[in-house]
């Protein structure tokens, strides 16, 4: 029954990539309007799956130093791991940005397979832990497609290579998925690793790429609009935690 629910979920999140469908219905400035309000929307819910789900479950099994230092460790990861993604794009002034699209699907890949691990560890641990987690991985997926879209089309492909190859891209979240069920079943600290993993990634994600995003708003309403907006994705993250429990 696990198996089945992290399989149904990985699923979910791989067909999110096709978010980037709308670039073919929606206008580009309506899509440029509404994307820092989604990114606002991922900010929250990132942070508040972070320390209002994935925080306590982890202290409550393994303690609080343990999901400290875990966290740090998933910190630094996703930092060098961008770090070393960003080096390859721009380290030759001269680099070609139909070999960053590439570099671009190749990360993708790479952020895809560890969300799969974060989602099959989740509902090892619980049914609605899994299920917040996965709406957290969901509202980050939805801006990072299209902006992931945008740059494919950018580099040259056509809007339907583009799909095609965001979407294989997307997969690896279900190999991901396998791999950190079975991992994770036979082995129980990986288990225990892993829910501090995806916090520290989840905060890495909200707070290095995504809340600097916001602070480029120049428009005050909008930004303030923004604002709001984060807060309502911290207080979905707790309203979910609040409905599991009751």
């Amino acid at each position: 029954m696990v198996l089945f629910e992290i399989i149904a979920a990985t699923l979910v999140v791989c067909f999110v990539s096709l978010a980037g469908i709308a670039y073919l219905w929606v206008k580009p400035k309506t899509l440029d309007r509404i994307t820092v309000f989604l990114v606002a929307l991922s900010a929250g819910v990132l942070m508040g799956d972070a320390f209002i789900h994935l925080l306590p479950e982890s202290v409550e099994e393994n303690g609080a130093e343990f999901f400290s230092l875990a966290f740090l460790a998933s910190f630094s990861f996703f930092f060098l791991l961008e770090r070393v993604v960003k080096w390859h794009h721009c380290h030759d002034t001269k680099c070609k940005v139909h070999s960053f699209a590439y570099v671009n699907l190749v990360g993708d890949a790479i952020h895809n397979f560890i969300d799969g691990l974060i989602i099959a560890a989740s509902f090892l641990a619980s049914a609605p832990l899994g299920f917040a987690t996965t709406v957290a991985v969901i509202a980050h997926e939805i801006p990072q497609e299209l902006s992931d879209f945008g740059v494919l089309v950018y580099a040259g492909f056509s809007k339907r290579k583009a799909l095609a190859y965001n979407f294989l891209s997307s997969l690896t979240a279900l190999a991901g998925a396998l791999i950190g069920f079975y991992a994770a079943s036979g082995v129980a600290w990986i288990q225990a690793f892993l829910l501090p993993f995806a916090a520290g990634g989840f905060v890495y994600i909200a707070s290095s790429d995504l809340v600097p995003e916001l602070h480029k708003q120049d428009n005050q309403a909008k930004a303030i609009i923004a604002f709001a907006v984060f807060l309502l994705g911290l207080a979905v993250m707790y309203a979910l935690k609040a409905f599991f429990e009751a």
